[in-house]
C-alpha cells in the first residue's frame, strides 16, 4: 500500500536496493582503505554473484524490496550498490561502478526530495552523494559478479553520525505522522547544501564516534595527520 500510495503521488519514485551479499575482501588491497584485507574469509566464501533479481538487502527495509517487486520497476546493475524505480529510468541509467551514487545527484538536479520512512538521517543514503561533492574520501570494495569479481570505487563512508545535520535542515524540512511513524521530506538540493557548509566548517562533521568504526577513523585520521 505505501509504494502504490507514493507511485500515485510523485512523479517517479527511486529507492537503493543495494546488495551487500555480493561483497568480498581481497587478500591484499590499496593502503588507507578502511579494510581488513585477507580478512571475512568466512563471508568471502557465502558471497552470492549479482543478479538484477536479487533481493534487496534487510537492512534497507521491507519496502524498498516491495518497490524492486513492482511490476513497473527498474533496476540499476551496480553489484553492491543499485537502486530501483519507476518512472526513474534515467536516474537509474546514470550510475555506474565509478559512480555509485549518480542517480541521487540527477535527482537532485530535478529538484527532488528524499523520504524519510519512519527512519532518521542516519540510514539517509543521499547524504552520501553530498560528502562526495565536499571531496571527502571514498573507499574501495570488491563485489562477486557472473563476469569475475569487480572492483568498486565510488564505496561511501559510514553513515551512523548523519542525524547530527538534523538541526541543518530543520527550516526546510517536512513532517507527517502515520500511525506509529514519522515521515520526513527533505528537499535534496537543500540538504546538500547544508552538508557542505558542514563539512566546509569542520572536515570531521557528520562522522560517528564510535572507536572502532574504520572508515570514520580513517577519514578522521587524514586531518589528524595534518
Amino acid at each position: 500500500m505505501l509504494v502504490q500510495a507514493l507511485l500515485s503521488v510523485f512523479p517517479s519514485v527511486i529507492m537503493p536496493s543495494f546488495t551487500y551479499k555480493t561483497m568480498l575482501t581481497p587478500p591484499v588491497g590499496p593502503a588507507t582503505n578502511a579494510i581488513v584485507y585477507g580478512a571475512d574469509t568466512d563471508a568471502n566464501r557465502m558471497a552470492e554473484f549479482f543478479d538484477p533479481e536479487m533481493p534487496a538487502d534487510s537492512l534497507m527495509g521491507i519496502v524498498p524490496e516491495t518497490l524492486r517487486k513492482h511490476p513497473r520497476a527498474q533496476r540499476s546493475m551496480h553489484p553492491i550498490l543499485s537502486f530501483t524505480g519507476v518512472n526513474a529510468q534515467t536516474a537509474l541509467t546514470a550510475q555506474s561502478l565509478a559512480e555509485p551514487q549518480a542517480p541521487i545527484g540527477l535527482l537532485a538536479k530535478q529538484d527532488g526530495w528524499v523520504l524519510l520512512l519512519g527512519v532518521d538521517h542516519t540510514v539517509n543514503s543521499s547524504i552520501h552523494y553530498a560528502e562526495k561533492l565536499a571531496g571527502r574520501k571514498q573507499f574501495i570494495r570488491w563485489a562477486l559478479t557472473p563476469q569475475g569479481v569487480r572492483e568498486c570505487p565510488g564505496f561511501p563512508g559510514c553513515s551512523a553520525g548523519f542525524q547530527s545535520i538534523a538541526p541543518d535542515v530543520e527550516r526546510v524540512t517536512r513532517r507527517v505522522r502515520i500511525g506509529d511513524a514519522t515521515v520526513q521530506a527533505v528537499p535534496l538540493q537543500a540538504l546538500f547544501s547544508a552538508v557542505l557548509a558542514r563539512i566546509k566548517n569542520d572536515p570531521r562533521a557528520l562522522l560517528c564516534q564510535r572507536a572502532d568504526c574504520a572508515r570514520c577513523n580513517e577519514i578522521r585520521g587524514q586531518y589528524e595527520a595534518r
